[in-house]
């Protein structure tokens, strides 16, 4: 009767791979694939699991492992530039990232652990210390101040505010929203020119006193003009602008 032996268990294939590295104490850069092949095929044939998922990841890497192990047999394949391709170039980058990842693993499982071990009672201090302030001794706050002293901090202080200060922002006015009637005005500029037959432009903008009421004025112009409602005349550049009703 054999003597039964217990299997180490593994996360994954590539966990069972860094195992075997480890073991025979060679680089993760330089793998002797047949060999670590070989006794990778020992362990899995002395697999015991139910689990067909588990297993059928362990195979897959079996025959990786095989297909490195024929292609390094072969005259090595060479890349675009001439350069020989090394086989298990895919293999090494895939450890590399699983033990990257597992000390991840470790690192953040020790701070949880630390973690546990911290406590934190919650305050709970009397009310009346929370409220207490210490009193200002202004006596004692103001000893040795002169007015000059005082005067050099106002300076400071001044000097602080000009320089956060904007100087092209801080010379603006305030700016006061205008309300103007759209409809009233031009209800007025064609009642206007109606009535009038022909009139000015300046005549127009006798009553209309802001500066958006005039902009609503021009607009509506140019808007009868466009329509056909009116004909506009001017003999010169600057001279006044006359409006006919149509």
């Amino acid at each position: 009767m054999g003597i039964p032996v217990k299997l180490q268990e593994f996360e994954g294939p590539l966990d069972l791979l860094l195992h075997l590295i480890d073991k025979n104490k060679v680089s993760i850069f330089d793998i002797p694939i047949v060999e670590i092949t070989n006794q990778y095929m020992e362990y899995i044939q002395a697999m015991e699991t139910a689990d067909m998922g588990v297993m059928s990841e362990f195979l897959v890497m079996a025959a990786t492992l095989l297909d490195i192990k024929s292609r390094m047999l072969l005259p090595p394949e060479k890349d675009e530039e001439g350069e020989p391709q090394d086989p298990r170039q895919e293999l090494v980058e895939r450890l590399l990232e699983h033990k990257l990842y597992k000390y991840m693993s470790y690192e953040l499982r020790d701070r949880q652990g630390d973690a546990a071990k911290a406590a934190y009672r919650q305050m709970d201090m009397p009310e009346e210390v929370l409220k207490y302030r210490e009193p200002v001794d202004v006596q004692a706050l103001l000893s040795g101040v002169t007015l000059a002293r005082l005067n050099e901090i106002f300076q400071d202080v001044m000097k602080r505010r000009d320089a956060r200060m904007d100087p092209v922002r801080s010379q603006f006015g305030t700016m006061e929203k205008e309300e103007v009637d759209l409809d009233e005005t031009i209800a007025h500029v064609e009642s206007y020119i109606a009535g009038h037959k022909k009139c000015s432009f300046r005549s127009l903008l006798r009553n209309r006193k802001s500066k958006m009421q005039v902009i609503i004025t021009f607009l509506t112009i140019l808007e009868m003009m466009k329509t056909g409602k009116i004909e506009i005349e001017q003999d010169d550049i600057f001279a006044d602008i006359l409006i006919t009703a149509k």
